[in-house]
């Protein structure tokens, strides 16, 4: 499902809080005024002049090796044309958020107030001793291919507008997977390209490198065919002038085994289609709308191949595929540029990694059973975590094999070791959760519904696709904060404790059969369901709705009751826990318990770890785990360590297999170092915990709060573990990006109570 976005939420999240969406943190400490000398006045001296006695030493002492610039003028804007060098920050902001997200690289994005070819070449090459590379973005053709080329010759640092060669690599990967399943060759095929610009230049360039004759391409811009007949044409489209006797790309599709688009939407018919060859490949890639409407094409032609840039059909055409890893690879050997051998080896990387098995975990992110290689999976998946570790190690190689690497690598080992260091899944855990719960989205059940934040992620969660909300509350007052907030809820059932009687009745029957010998009466019962946690468990266990979320107003212990009274937990269960994950930039952590059990035994802590392993493995990640306390492995007697060791004891008893260790101090299981100098036998010294048992709430309620506030750590949870169906406690006054993340985690939740393997 295609994403909706409100005007209204798109400019609140570029200005809420601080505005735009990248800061310069710095990456050194600066407590003290010693370290202030260090970093500036009088220490900065001594790298200064080592860097003036050589050059190359500046990828020794800054972050130039790290930096690439995002370099635009305006003039191609997305779908917006020539907006200016202004209007188009906010899109190169987004570009460096890419890069950082899915390869590690840091970004200054630049926008230069500069139309003029020459001048720009001349600003941006001036450029060159601050950054490792340059990513070019939204330059207008046919100044882009100027621009480009002359930077190329002129600066030593990897140069690529992706919007020429993001597109023509990852097009070039899904053609030479897509050719191998109909079985025709590179040389032999018809192929037709509509539109002329720069990914379109760039894509034909490349097929030709692999392969693909000059003679057999056929490329339209919006006047028809480039033919012999055609005057005026600029340099660039020259070199694609054909000799045929036809003008239109109606006659050009005649007999097609390719069509590649790169144009506007609706370009070509069903009858387009029909007069191809046999198995015809068709990337209409036209974005947000394809020359062809998917489905209308499927429809029409079975035996084609489609590709298009949308990611809610197959074989979506995606340059976060390419430019992240390409730049990764270029940087991490020095490459003084991103040449043809370079564009290859991320073609071939990416062909080939579509190939191989896919991880469990990207199946499950995008909800489906099976993930392998055929017609509607020619290439990688983004939400991949083997791209960085396949793309980049191709490129890097293919610059050390054409001589261009100043810093080759000599070992690959501990280079796919960096490579996962640098950015791992860990980033993308609450994506694949969100993409995973889009694939067949819940019922949820909101209990506090006459709240504007609940209102706002209910409209989230509809227009992704990733929940069915349920809104429980005053009719009248939810009615009016959907006016009030221009929302478009009218479709989601609304439900109101004391007005809906029928309903209440039927279950409070119900709670009073559950609990009429422990002190409850009928008209308690009755009492209990006016009120709307309790009325929203009650849906989910009659199966009304498939989970709840609440929370949001409420104390945590009181919002959580209702649902351990009426739904309980699973089997063999015998208490619930709360989870956190805390995600900063060294990774992704489980916390527990951080909410319900106050104070455990180990025989109840044993448990805890239990229930925190199977909800680490539930975000499909492995669970390394460390039961806390101020000692390490007996160094200090007390009530806590000897707690600690008891649970690891019985949790290692019921499950052999488990990674745990305990009683452990905090640094010590998070620091590989320190364990393998000082405790080698430790089951986590070579890799580190990610998951964290705290002896007692105050610890893991401190702990989490104090690192979200003063470590700069995201908070996801907290997650409820142990029920016996999907139940969902928010923090007390969430954000709406929180509600929609709990919801989601819901949604999976609920899916995987299908298959009986949930939190």
């Amino acid at each position: 499902m295609s994403i909706k976005i409100r005007k209204e939420d798109a400019l609140n999240y570029h200005m809420q809080g601080q505005p735009g969406k990248i800061e310069v943190v710095p990456t050194k400490v600066l407590s003290s005024q010693r370290d202030l000398a260090l970093a500036y006045s009088p220490g900065v001296a001594e790298p200064c002049k080592e860097i003036a006695a050589n050059k190359e030493d500046v990828y020794k002492y800054t972050s130039k090796g790290n930096l690439v610039a995002v370099i635009s003028n305006g003039t191609a804007v997305l779908g917006l044309g020539d907006i200016g060098p202004e209007a188009s920050k906010p899109v190169m902001e987004g570009k460096g958020v890419l890069f950082k997200k899915f390869a590690g690289i840091d970004v200054f994005d630049i926008e230069i107030d500069e139309k003029d070819p020459d001048e720009l070449i001349k600003i941006i090459k001036s450029l060159e001793p601050t950054f490792g590379g340059v990513n070019l973005e939204d330059i207008k053709a046919p100044e882009c291919f100027k621009i480009e080329t002359e930077l190329r010759e002129k600066m030593n640092i990897p140069i690529m507008h992706d919007d020429q060669h993001g597109t023509a690599i990852i097009s070039c990967a899904a053609l030479l997977n897509a050719l191998e399943i109909v079985e025709k060759k590179m040389e032999d095929i018809k192929i037709v390209v509509n539109g002329a610009g720069a990914a379109a230049v760039s894509c034909t360039k490349l097929y030709i490198a692999l392969g693909a004759r000059k003679e057999n391409i056929i490329m339209c811009d919006s006047k028809g065919v480039l033919n012999t007949s055609r005057t005026n044409l600029d340099d660039i489209k020259k070199q694609f002038v054909s000799d045929v006797k036809i003008n239109t790309l109606q006659e050009a599709m005649k007999g097609a085994d390719v069509f590649i688009g790169l144009s506007v939407a609706d370009a070509i018919t069903p009858e387009d289609l029909n007069n191809m060859a046999k198995d015809p490949i068709v990337f209409a890639l036209s974005n947000p709308n394809p020359e062809i409407d998917y489905n209308l094409a499927r429809k029409t032609r079975e035996d084609a191949i489609l590709a298009t840039g949308r990611s809610d059909h197959p074989n979506q055409v995606n340059n976060v595929l390419g430019f992240p890893y390409i730049f990764r690879g270029a940087l991490d050997v020095r490459a003084t540029e991103i040449n043809e051998a370079m564009k290859l080896a991320a073609v071939h990387a990416l062909a080939d990694l579509a190939k191989e098995p896919v991880p469990d975990m990207v199946v499950k992110a995008y909800g489906t059973d099976k993930i392998q290689f055929g017609r509607e999976y020619l290439i990688p998946k983004p939400l991949d975590p083997r791209l960085i570790t396949t793309v980049s190690p191709a490129v890097a190689k293919a610059a050390m094999d054409s001589g261009i690497a100043k810093y080759p690598i000599t070992d690959w080992a501990a280079y796919h070791h960096q490579l996962q260091q640098r950015i791992g899944i860990d980033q993308k855990l609450m994506s694949r959760v969100i993409d995973r719960a889009k694939k067949n989205p819940k019922r949820v059940v909101f209990a506090e519904a006459n709240h504007h934040k609940i209102l706002k992620a209910a409209q989230i969660l509809k227009d992704e696709g990733i929940a069915k909300p349920i809104l429980l509350g005053n009719r009248e007052e939810i009615h009016k904060l959907i006016e009030e907030y221009n929302l478009d809820l009218h479709d989601c059932p609304i439900y109101y404790p004391r007005e809906d009687d029928d309903m209440v009745n039927r279950y409070a029957e119900v709670l009073y059969k559950k609990r009429q010998r422990k002190g409850l009466t009928y008209l308690d019962s009755v009492r209990m369901m006016r009120e709307r946690n309790y009325f929203g468990a009650m849906m989910v266990e009659f199966g009304d709705a498939d989970a709840l979320v609440s929370g949001l107003t409420k104390d945590y212990p009181k919002t959580i009751l209702p649902s351990l009274q009426i739904i309980g937990t699973a089997e063999g269960v015998n208490r619930v826990a709360g989870m956190y994950i805390i995600v900063n930039k060294k990774g992704t952590f489980f916390f527990a318990d951080t909410t319900v059990n106050v104070d455990p035994n180990a025989q109840e802590l044993a448990g805890i770890i239990e229930l925190t392993a199977r909800g680490v493995k539930f975000f499909d990640m492995d669970p390394r785990i460390a039961v806390l306390s101020y000692s390490n492995f007996g160094s200090s007697q007390g009530e806590v360590p000897e707690k600690s060791r008891e649970a690891v004891r019985i949790a290692k008893a019921k499950n052999p297999s488990l990674v745990v260790e305990g009683d452990i101090q905090a640094n010590v299981a998070l620091n590989t170092q320190l364990q393998q100098e000082t405790f080698p036998f430790s089951a986590l010294a070579q890799e580190g915990a990610n998951t964290l048992i705290f002896p007692n709430l105050a610890s893991g309620n401190i702990a989490y709060k104090l690192l979200m506030e003063l470590g700069g750590a995201e908070a996801i949870g907290p997650i409820l573990l142990g029920m016996k169906k999907p139940v969902h406690v928010l923090q007390l006054g969430s954000s709406i990006r929180e509600i929609v993340n709990m919801a989601a985690i819901a949604v999976v939740d609920a899916q995987l109570h299908e298959q009986n393997d949930h939190l």
